[in-house]
């Protein structure tokens, strides 16, 4: 990749810095995706001794990428997201990608095509630790930061993402029992 293209890159991933997500960190201030981003990078580097079949280098892209397209519409919480806006996203990112020089654009494209269709182990690994993370980082905040939902996403969000490998569902359910503890705490 050309210097000057490179940069343009970097400057458009920039932004997931400052767009925040819903979450707030344990020190109270809202997370950026980029945070986010990082952390289940770093979740698919930690779990990969469960998965020796799966493509690290592959897993890691994945998460690495899987919210680029936010750059360009911020964050929106998955309990609002319609239907309208994953399309506007999709779009938008997908003429982005297209702007990249090989080989990026079409590795890029590659692995946004087998993280929708959901089919692979890496594909499914990533959805799972995109999941979890969320669940794990509202663990992490103030519960005076959750909305009256999240007490029930706490214990739903993710678990069908997770139901293909016992090593995940293991960590989901100590994701749960972490949050049942956090509102039993709270309540007290």
């Amino acid at each position: 990749m050309k210097p000057e293209k490179l940069i343009e890159v970097l400057s458009l991933a920039e932004r997931l810095k400052d767009a925040v997500r819903h979450c707030y960190t344990s020190g109270g201030r809202r997370e950026s995706v980029a945070e986010h981003s990082w952390r289940i990078t770093l979740m698919a580097y930690l779990v990969s001794d469960e998965f020796p079949e799966a493509d690290l280098l592959k897993l890691m892209k994945m998460c690495l990428i899987h919210d680029l397209g936010e750059a360009f519409t911020g964050d929106i919480p998955t309990f609002e997201k319609t239907k309208a806006d994953s399309e506007k996203e999709a779009d938008v990112l997908g003429e982005w990608v297209e702007s990249l020089p090989e080989p990026f654009c079409k590795e890029m494209a590659e692995l946004y095509e087998e993280m929708e269709e959901q089919q692979t182990l890496e594909a499914r690994i990533y959805k799972a630790l995109d999941k979890l993370e969320a669940l794990i980082q509202h663990n992490e905040s103030d519960i005076k930061t959750w909305i009256p939902l999240e007490y029930d996403l706490q214990m739903t969000y993710g678990n069908e993402q997770v139901k293909f490998s016992e090593y995940l569902t293991e960590l989901r359910e100590q994701v749960r029992e972490d949050s049942v503890k956090k509102i039993r705490d709270a309540r007290r």
